[in-house]
């Protein structure tokens, strides 16, 4: 899209489309925040593509914004893109459930649910048969998962490795930190996607310990399970003032949320671990195990427990919901920055918050007047310091005498 500014003379062409490059993004702070690719002359005599151009581009997008913010959007353009419900922490008879593998799937297949992932304790349930019966093409899919169940003491340390390509032995340790590395390095070496399961489960995982792993992004900020501390207690922070802090010391994680279901037998009995209590909804281009899984990793989905959205859109300007009302129902949306911070609330379905710099990070959940809840996943946010009025004032001097020069030579040149 292309925006004429009248206010200036001769007028000046500001191009916002986004960059398609992110490499690039990272790299261009104006680019990325006011998504400028060039400030030019509208007189098409002044369009110019030589190297010295673009230097004198860069600095005049510098100087017309001193103050830049980064940050980085997760995601693709918009075509071709579906959302997909689904739950990546479930079990079966084949370890502590009360159900077949068949029945679970069909919980979830009846249920409208797109995908699920068994997690049976170091146990890999096969999944061919099952898609086989009940997968279905952009309908329903089952993928392969194991939790990786290791101990430290009285610790109970729980990982599971989404879409693994073999059995996953728990790898032990000398720490906690040291059993939860061993075992995330152990999935991702057998081709799959780790995520740290209840941190609060016995009281086993704390924030400095999460915070130290490396090559993780998915943890669990709610699990169905009605004995996980999810709301901590006794000192204990719980998983949403755990996860402030480790995203303030700029570690960026992801929350998911999920069932951990173990009983379908007890429909409606609060104390067991029942299904469809907790999901994560997920922006992919198909229904295929590793689109879902990068989606995922890239932080290109919200969690549930009963919010739906409507519009979920991250751009490297803002964050922009749109929450699908239910009846009776009230909403509000919080978004949250660097300490846990409460930047912005709104109490309307449709809401967004502009990125200022110097968050550090910016989240939001919507809470919903029953008790559920959505979780939109952080984008860390970067400002860059003011230029100096004086550097600025000489950019601006730079770019006025190249355009000059680069004007007067085409005038020359014209017949």
């Amino acid at each position: 899209m292309r925006q004429v500014c009248a206010r200036l003379s001769p007028p000046w062409v500001v191009n916002i489309d986004p960059c398609d490059d992110l490499l690039h993004a990272r790299c261009c702070h104006s680019c990325m925040l006011s998504r400028v690719r060039r400030v030019l002359p509208a007189d098409p005599r002044f369009i110019m593509t030589s190297p010295i151009h673009q230097i004198m581009c860069a600095l005049s997008a510098a100087a017309l914004f001193p103050v830049a913010t980064f940050a980085q959007p997760r995601s693709m353009p918009a075509d071709g893109l579906r959302w997909y419900k689904g739950n990546t922490h479930a079990h079966t008879l084949n370890s502590d459930g009360d159900s077949t593998p068949d029945e679970v799937v069909r919980w979830y297949r009846e249920h409208a649910y797109r995908f699920l992932v068994l997690t049976d304790h170091n146990f890999l349930t096969s999944v061919d048969g099952l898609n086989s019966l009940h997968g279905a093409d952009e309908r329903f899919l089952v993928i392969k998962g194991e939790e990786v169940t290791d101990t430290f003491g009285d610790k109970s340390l729980h990982i599971n490795g989404l879409d693994v390509a073999r059995p996953v032995e728990p790898q032990g340790g000398k720490s906690v930190v040291e059993v939860l590395q061993r075992n995330v390095d152990a999935i991702r070496q057998a081709n799959g996607i780790p995520h740290i399961n209840h941190p609060n489960f016995r009281w086993s995982i704390g924030r400095p310990e999460l915070q130290q792993v490396r090559n993780n992004r998915l943890f669990e900020v709610y699990n169905g399970h009605p004995t996980v501390n999810n709301l901590g207690g006794g000192g204990v922070p719980g998983l949403e003032e755990a996860w402030d802090a480790i995203l303030s010391a700029g570690v960026l994680l992801y929350g998911i949320a999920v069932d951990d279901a173990h009983t379908f037998k007890q429909p409606g009995n609060p104390d067991v671990a029942g299904p469809g209590r907790g999901w994560v909804v997920v922006r992919a281009p198909r229904l295929e195990a590793r689109a879902l899984l990068e989606s995922l990793e890239r932080g290109d989905f919200y969690a549930s427990t009963g919010v739906d959205l409507q519009e979920l859109d991250v751009s490297a300007e803002r964050v922009r919901i749109a929450v699908r009302p239910a009846p009776s129902s009230r909403y509000r949306v919080q978004f949250i920055g660097k300490g846990g911070t409460l930047l912005q609330e709104s109490t309307e379905v449709n809401a967004s918050y502009t990125f200022t710099g110097g968050e550090g990070y910016v989240r939001a959940r919507v809470l919903e007047s029953n008790g559920r809840m959505a979780w939109i996943q952080p984008v860390m946010v970067r400002a860059r310091p003011p230029i100096r009025e004086d550097v600025s004032l000489s950019l601006f001097a730079v770019v006025a005498i190249g355009t000059m020069i680069q004007w007067r030579r085409r005038e020359r040149n014209r017949p």
